[in-house]
């Protein structure tokens, strides 16, 4: 592949977009970024040609796939589990608009191949650990509407390789995490550990957890994410083929609460109330990344331990906590 082409990345601007496109510009890509600007933390790099666009418009969306070789796909209405909750029909709808644009506009421009970043939700409703790729065709379909949307932008991909010929690739990145990702304004809109930051932070005390703290998750560090993607993107063995991207590092949300308490307010005694969760909380969370590691030499470097003093002091700063 010539590592010198046109890439295109929707949803560039935001948390994982950002830095996909950072790691982009810095192998010396022409990267074009196309975001609506919907996040108010939202930065786009002088270097890359960027267009403010609504990709659920067919004939916006076309006019910027021209003289595209790739495409990293990444908008998408997305949130943490309160997002999930009060906006499940617009999550669908929204989502099933930008496929049909993104995928018609690729296909209408004869681009090389779109890599999919699809989610680690679409293994909501396993019992298999630690989830595999292949999983995902026999497991009990996600129950919420996220989930099942970005289920459903992977079928795209299938679809639109069978009748079309456009070649694809599916990444699944697992519980991103790093600086750039500003807590939600209420809890449960942004991911989990800024928004146990923020609590921290605020002075809650005694901290209030959601669910019974038994929950886990594998958090992934959004460099390494990005890595990933473009190490997929650069493969020929990735072509048509899905892969996640992920810590193997399981965590009890319990331990991640105490570490980010301890860190936040370190002249207190670490104390948590459990309060009721939301109807659908993933219990497990934990992926095998074995194939991106044998196909792509992909693995996780980057650590939570190192890292989670870094993202205090970034949310520290830019909240004025």
């Amino acid at each position: 592949m010539n590592k010198f082409g046109t890439v295109l990345v929707t949803g560039g601007a935001g948390f994982i977009g950002s830095e996909v496109v950072k790691q982009l510009l810095a192998r010396k890509y022409k990267v074009i970024v196309a975001d609506d600007l919907s996040k108010k933390e939202a930065k786009v790099p002088p270097e890359c040609e960027f267009v403010k666009v609504d990709l659920t418009n067919k004939k916006d969306t076309v006019k910027i796939f021209k003289g595209v070789d790739y495409c990293i796909h990444l908008a998408a209405k997305i949130g943490g589990i309160g997002y999930f909750h009060k906006y499940p029909a617009t999550i669908l709808s929204e989502n099933n608009k930008l496929y049909s644009s993104v995928f018609e506009a690729a296909v209408e421009n004869k681009i090389k191949r779109i890599v999919y970043i699809s989610s680690s939700m679409v293994f909501e409703s396993t019992t298999k650990f630690p989830s595999k790729e292949e999983d995902v065709r026999q497991i009990p379909l996600p129950i919420t509407s996220y989930g099942f949307s970005k289920l459903i932008g992977e079928q795209y991909c299938i679809a639109f390789k069978e009748e079309y010929g456009l070649d694809y690739t599916i990444c699944r990145p697992f519980n991103a995490y790093g600086i750039n990702e500003a807590p939600g304004e209420e809890v449960g809109y942004a991911h989990v550990i800024p928004d146990l930051i923020k609590k921290c932070l605020q002075g809650q005390y005694t901290l209030e957890l959601l669910g019974d703290g038994n929950q886990t998750r594998c958090f992934t560090h959004v460099s390494d994410i990005a890595r990933g993607i473009i190490m997929a993107m650069e493969s020929e063995k990735a072509i048509n083929e899905d892969f996640n991207l992920g810590s193997e590092k399981e965590m009890k949300m319990i331990d991640l609460a105490k570490v980010i308490f301890n860190l936040c307010v370190p002249n207190k005694e670490f104390k948590v109330k459990l309060v009721k969760g939301f109807r659908y909380d993933v219990k497990r969370r934990v992926p095998s990344s074995q194939k991106a590691k044998k196909l792509l030499d992909w693995e996780q470097e980057v650590t939570l331990k190192d890292e989670l003093p870094k993202i205090v002091k970034w949310i520290k700063t830019t909240q004025n906590l």
